[in-house]
């Protein structure tokens, strides 16, 4: 592996170098029936022209240990021990335990989680058929070779750039050029890499593969672009950490400094002093928590076959408010079998052959490169004989696939496209059969030409072919969950919108009935008001499937789109999560942030819920650590304001971050939490943290300002410091924990008793000492006080928090 990635390192360097040119010493031009000899492959393979990706890959074992040892905050942490080593405070050195677990823990569920998408994702790995020694083989696409015949079909993503050599084929290059038109490709074109295939087969010569392809620099911008693009939790944690990391280094070399220099605190007292504060100011644990909590998550949607490109979707699969699927494959199974062949009133039985051996022919003509064709050559599997002499291929743009005899041409496709203008007509009768949630397509007689373009000529409709796909067992529980969570769910779907609503009905989908045929959609202002008020949309085509995401999002929504087809690529890119089917298109699947290995839509409800889990209660722990960083923040200010000491050690801190922070916020991270998450991450939990800060600020600031005053000493001050802190803490963990079970119980508990058995037979450890009389009855009464500060705190910052939204919604209303 680690052989693979130094390769992979090397070709992007090559990618990058744009004076490099590389030119093979020899070249083949094989006949496309035999392609390559093994012989030759392996020659090419040797020289170093195979077609080895140059996506970035994964992170080395080495370099996750360097990631996690190497940071800011364990540089700061080992200057901070150092320093402590060098006054001999090596008590205050307890903190360093709990850096090391913390570094360790992130080492082993980074690794652990390398290793498990690592064999997901050479399962998942893009596959190509090649010929060679005259055999076809399904291989994985990196095993390819300049010069190799290779065949693409419809679904097919093209992974190197190619010649045509025989065949033809519809092609899509939109993610490479950002047109959306199909582009029809024949012996002597060429096909660029990243470019899919929408209809047809062909054979094409490889002839620029590897770091050679188009695809290959295109690559490395998208991948360098997508690494600096994080989910919005980890974004705020990113300028959290750094905010801290800036401000810390000024506020305690001036605090140093006012201890030292101007209060005439020993060197010892001030470096410990100074120690403490910083420590406080650390989130260290709170970074480390959010990326194994993501890592965990991404092992458990493993192990249940989920397969995720960009961990960032966890978070935003979580957000969604609204699901857009398709019929087929999502609501429905994948397989398709046609139930009726219905001849029409223009069909003369006496002057033509019979309608199933008609559209035999058509079946045997048409290549198997989609369900629809796949399920019309097992029912129709006799014909009359005829010979085609061309044939067009479906396209999700024109909704029809013709075949062209000597004598006429036959057309097979959805009504509305191919009878046009006199569709009306036909329409009472097909929506009889379409009502009863059949997938209807018109077979007739064509009297033009075909050109694989929107038909001019008329169509004398013969028979309607009746289709249908079964309801996936699972499908009517998955959205009964949806709605329940108040995910909205939108049926987007290319067939017509009467099947479509039907077949939604049946699968129990919210407002199925409300349905709208998207051919009559013409403006963005028309497809915006139908995506605002209607449910399930029908005969939709690719272009519109991507504006149809684009005006959910314009009206503020967070839109997850699921998608098996060539089709559904573009609106997968757009939207805020994409989820493929593993048994769709290698377009499709590689084009999604979220890929469903076993193409089970059942598993969507565990994978939103794993996303709201882990967000959620990164947020509840969160605010365990913002609480410490709010109070040292403003200590350390509130210190240099009225010039005193510090009040507390080291270890004192790090006993409270021990017992009211680090080992509950990482149990109660991996908590089952099904809320839906509401406002932005840095913003809840800063305030869930504020009542408790400025509650610590207070009884801790008052304390020190009495204890001066009543001449306590500020051993004593600084142990009942650590008492005050430890009460708030363990009060705003209680209100954590709730609502109260077992576990939760088990855990703070268990908090509480470890602290408590840390205070009594390891006092010396954590600096905690026997308090004088005046110290006791100053504790008590500022205990006394605590819980009330508290909650008054608590319901002023809610009262202002609840006043700026109204403040808002009104200036949004005018």
């Amino acid at each position: 592996m680690k052989k693979n990635d130094r390769r992979k390192r090397k070709l992007q360097e090559e990618a990058c170098d744009y004076e490099i040119e590389r030119t093979p010493t020899t070249r083949y031009e094989p006949d496309y029936e035999e392609g390559l000899t093994s012989a030759q492959a392996e020659e090419h393979r040797r020289d170093g022209w195979g077609n080895i990706s140059v996506d970035p890959p994964a992170q080395t074992t080495e370099e996750i240990i360097k990631e996690n040892v190497f940071t800011y905050f364990n540089l700061i942490f080992l200057v901070l021990a150092i320093l402590l080593i060098i006054v001999g405070s090596f008590r205050n050195l307890t903190f360093l335990p709990v850096i090391i677990f913390n570094t360790l823990i992130g080492i082993i569920q980074e690794i652990r989680s390398k290793k498990t998408l690592e064999k997901l994702n050479m399962l998942n790995a893009p596959h190509a058929t090649v010929v060679r020694d005259g055999k076809t083989s399904r291989v994985n696409s990196e095993s390819l070779v300049l010069d190799d015949i290779v065949i693409f079909k419809a679904g097919n993503q093209v992974c190197a750039d190619a010649e045509v050599v025989h065949g033809s084929v519809q092609v899509n290059e939109s993610l490479l050029t950002g047109e959306s038109d199909e582009i029809t490709k024949n012996p002597g074109d060429h096909l660029m890499s990243g470019s899919f295939i929408v209809a047809g087969e062909c054979h094409a010569r490889l002839d620029a593969v590897g770091v050679d392809s188009y695809i290959s620099k295109l690559t490395l911008e998208a991948k360098a672009m997508q690494k600096g693009e994080q989910s919005e939790m980890i974004r705020s944690l990113d300028k959290l950490v750094k905010f801290v990391g800036i401000a810390l280094i000024p506020i305690g070399i001036i605090l140093f400094v006012q201890s030292f220099f101007f209060n005439g605190d020993p060197f010892r007292s001030s470096i410990t002093s100074m120690v403490a504060a910083v420590i406080g100011m650390i989130p260290e644990g709170l970074y480390l928590l959010a990326s194994v909590a993501m890592a965990v998550s991404a092992m458990r949607l493993a192990k249940q076959k989920v397969l995720l490109h960009d961990m960032k979707s966890i978070e935003t699969l979580a957000r969604v408010n609204v699901l857009c699927v398709d019929k087929t494959g999502t609501i429905t199974e994948t397989n398709m079998s046609v139930k009726d062949v219905v001849p029409t009133s223009n069909y003369k039985k006496d002057e033509m052959p019979e309608l199933p051996k008609m559209l035999g022919d058509f079946a045997k003509a048409m290549s198997s490169d989609n369900i629809t064709m796949e399920a019309l050559k097992e029912y129709f599997k006799e014909g009359t004989g005829k010979k085609a002499e061309s044939v067009t291929p479906f396209t999700s743009a024109t909704k029809y696939s013709g075949v062209t005899y000597e004598e006429e041409v036959h057309i097979l496709g959805a009504p509305e496209f191919v009878l046009r203008d006199d569709f009306d007509e036909y329409k009472e009768e097909i929506e009889v059969y379409a009502g009863k949630g059949n997938r209807v397509l018109v077979f007739g007689i064509y009297d033009g030409e075909l050109d694989g373009k929107a038909l001019t000529g008329k169509v004398t409709p013969l028979g309607y072919v009746l289709l249908a796909n079964p309801i996936r067992k699972e499908a009517p529980e998955t959205f009964a969950y949806f709605a329940e969570q108040g995910v909205e769910v939108k049926v987007i779907s290319g067939d017509n919108p009467l099947t479509v609503s039907e077949v939604a009905k049946e699968a129990g989908i919210a407002n199925a009935d409300r349905y709208v045929d998207a051919a009559t959609l013409h403006s963005d202002a028309e497809i915006a008001d139908a995506v605002a008020n209607y449910t399930v949309f029908g005969r939709v085509t690719p272009d519109q499937k991507r504006k149809f995401v684009h005006a959910l999002k314009d009206q503020g929504k967070t839109v997850a789109m699921t998608g098996d087809g060539v089709n559904d690529v573009l609106a997968l890119k757009d939207a805020d999560c994409s989820v493929a089917m593993a048994s769709g298109s290698d377009a499709a699947v590689q084009a999604s942030q979220v890929v469903l290995l076993e193409s089970n839509f059942a598993c969507m409800p565990s994978v939103v819920m794993e996303g709201r889990r882990v967000v959620n209660n990164i947020q509840r722990s969160a605010s365990l650590f913002l609480v410490k960083n709010i109070f040292s923040f403003l200590l350390s200010l509130f210190s240099v304001v009225l010039m005193i000491t510090y009040p507390m050690e080291p270890s004192q801190i790090s006993l409270i971050s021990m017992f009211t922070i680090g080992v509950p916020g990482f149990f109660l991270a991996f908590q089952p939490n099904k809320e839906r998450i509401q406002g932005h991450f840095l913003s809840n939990v800063f305030l869930k943290a504020l009542p408790a800060g400025l509650t610590d600020v207070l009884m801790v600031g008052a304390l020190v300002v009495f204890g001066k005053s009543f001449d306590v000493n500020t051993t004593d001050i600084s142990t009942a410091a650590t008492m005050l802190l430890l009460i708030v803490g363990f009060i705003i963990l209680f209100n954590i924990c709730k609502p109260v079970n077992i576990f939760r119980g088990v855990v703070w508990g268990g908090c509480l008793t470890g602290c408590i058995l840390c205070i009594i037979f390891l006092p010396k450890l954590f600096a905690i000492t026997g308090m004088s009389t005046k110290c006791i009855m100053l504790f008590v009464v500022f205990s006394i006080a605590t819980e009330a500060v508290l909650r008054y705190l608590t319901l002023l910052v809610k009262g202002l928090q609840k006043g700026y939204r109204k403040i808002r919604h009104r200036e949004e209303g005018i």
